[in-house]
């Protein structure tokens, strides 16, 4: 899902040579395309560049996922764990978020009256960090995790230099 952005500010007409050199440089990659060009990038319309934004992902078989991005910009909209310095580096490598991670002494879990639940969709916050660096849905509630302190906590799920936090939609 994405947010279309278009204030005038940033809002331009793209000039026709721009648009010739587009069609152009579409149809040496997409010879297919030829037959149709007109249909796709007809030479007389006016084209305006926008920016969108992502919102949110979604997994085949779960619930919309809000983008990070979307996530930094309302820190307080999901509940949070904490992950320990250690664990940062896995989880940047897009590796599954192991209970070792929250359950040692850099890591954090509500407390047992705020409790979260399987299924639920976190953030997770990095030991000394102030935002986000992960996002995904929970394998089991945080009482589970915090009496087993081990297995997969969050195997699937956004994180910072991702490929869709590196999409480029500008």
């Amino acid at each position: 899902m994405f947010k279309k952005e278009i204030p005038p500010s940033s809002r331009s007409k793209v000039k026709s040579s721009v648009q010739r050199g587009l069609r152009q440089r579409f149809l040496e990659t997409y010879p297919g395309f030829e037959p149709y060009i007109e249909e796709i990038l007809p030479k007389k319309a006016q084209l305006d560049a926008v920016k969108f934004t992502p919102l949110f992902y979604q997994p085949l078989d779960g619930p919309p996922i809000p983008h990070l991005k979307l996530v930094h910009s309302f820190p307080s909209a999901l509940p949070t764990v904490q992950i320990d310095r250690g664990a940062i580096r896995f989880v940047l490598s897009g590796a599954a978020l192991m209970a070792p991670g929250l359950t040692s002494a850099g890591g954090r879990l509500p407390d047992a009256d705020q409790k979260l639940e399987k299924g639920d969709v976190v953030a997770v916050l990095a030991e000394g960090k102030e935002l986000a660096c992960l996002v995904g849905v929970l394998k089991a509630g945080t009482e589970e995790i915090k009496e087993k302190k081990k297995g997969i906590v969050i195997d699937d799920g956004h994180y910072l230099g991702d490929g869709l936090w590196r999409m480029n939609l500008d």
